[in-house]
């Protein structure tokens, strides 16, 4: 996937982007008539932003407290070495883990920055004891419980 587009966005697109950011389940008709064009047009341009990498996949935001994962963790990780091989078996076995939502290298106090998702300080403990510090090459775990989310997942503004 190139991260620079063939040819520039139009300025429908780029509200096609937007307004999709907002609502996802949007008809294409709908899309269509709050773009000002024709359903056959908006439906190549959505297409194009797929193609092009600009819009990566479409999924339901779902409600973590109605399904009994109400509790935001936040995880520090420092690695005992800094080699890029100790970088690719961390990374490689995060990926399989399914509480973990992101993990992003980062610059400053830690190598990688987790959230998480678990029911409670409980289930989180057991994460940390039995996975999380028995990742590859973790020598620090720092853990922040999130007590109110102030602003998550907003979308994108260009």
């Amino acid at each position: 996937m190139n991260d620079t587009p063939a040819d520039p966005l139009s300025r429908s697109e780029l509200t096609l982007l937007r307004l999709l950011q907002e609502d996802g389940r949007q008809t294409n008709a709908e899309l269509a008539k709050r773009i000002n064009v024709s359903a056959a047009t908006c439906h190549r341009r959505t297409q194009r932003l797929f193609d092009e990498g600009f819009i990566t996949g479409v999924r339901a935001t779902v409600d973590p407290h109605k399904v009994g994962l109400g509790a935001l963790v936040m995880v520090g990780i420092v690695l005992d070495r800094s080699t890029p091989e100790s970088f690719a078996a961390f990374e490689e076995a995060i990926a399989r883990e399914d509480a973990i939502l992101d993990c992003d290298l980062v610059a400053g106090d830690f190598d990688y920055l987790l959230r998480i998702r678990v029911s409670d300080m409980s289930d989180f403990n057991r994460l940390h004891t039995r996975k999380l510090i028995a990742l590859p090459g973790v020598r620090q775990a720092r853990t922040f419980f999130v007590i109110k989310e102030v602003k998550s997942n907003a979308p994108l503004k260009f």
